[in-house]
């Protein structure tokens, strides 16, 4: 890696957590420059502008979040495990400290739904990637005998799936109370289980 690219690279990381706890619109190049310690010239060096660095930072996190699940999915021998992989790491998100201020599939989503059209579609490349991931788990899980075949449609539990961990992220976020995100994953556990 080159200077250029590590000094990129630097950038990413250290705007990363603002941009996920600030949001594009509430992080300000003042943000940006005082995390980094760079001057505003040296971010537009390298960044064409904030919308740059603000989609950079966002994959960064994304990126992030991904690895910690993907870790742990490998792990498993059954595609039953593989889907409860995400109750169980969910329930406990804010003790893991994956990224600094909540998952950013929603923070992003929720910020850029009607104002920031590139992030918009970015968010919603992940959600449909993580759609199709769930998709597989499950018709895998249907051709080996874990699933009942006939009793589920994968694209609606799938879809079922985010919208419990991100309506549940999105709860415990503005509530502040933990005990929701616990609550709720106990509820998607039990969906999953129920699939045999």
């Amino acid at each position: 890696m080159g200077k250029a690219e590590r000094t990129k690279q630097f950038i990413i990381e250290k705007t990363a957590p603002i941009f996920n706890m600030k949001g594009y619109s509430g992080t300000s190049m003042s943000d940006i420059t005082e995390a980094t310690g760079l001057t505003k010239g040296s971010i537009y060096g390298n960044f064409e502008n904030k919308d740059e660095v603000a989609l950079a930072a966002f994959k960064f996190n994304v990126k992030k979040l991904q690895e910690s699940f993907s870790s742990e999915i490998e792990k498993e021998t059954t595609f039953k495990g593989k889907l409860l992989v995400y109750p169980r790491l969910y329930s406990d998100y804010y003790e893991l400290r994956v990224t600094k201020g909540g998952c950013p599939i929603i923070n992003t989503a929720t910020e850029a739904d009607d104002t920031h059209p590139v992030l918009k579609k970015n968010v919603e490349r992940v959600i449909l990637a993580w759609k199709e991931k769930l998709v597989y788990f499950i018709e895998q899980g249907i051709a080996a005998g874990e699933f009942k075949a006939k009793a589920i449609d994968p694209e609606k539990t799938a879809l079922t799936i985010i919208a419990i961990i991100e309506g549940a992220v999105m709860i415990t976020k503005i509530t502040g109370d933990l005990s929701n995100l616990s609550t709720i994953m106990l509820s998607l556990n039990k969906i999953i289980e129920d699939l045999q």
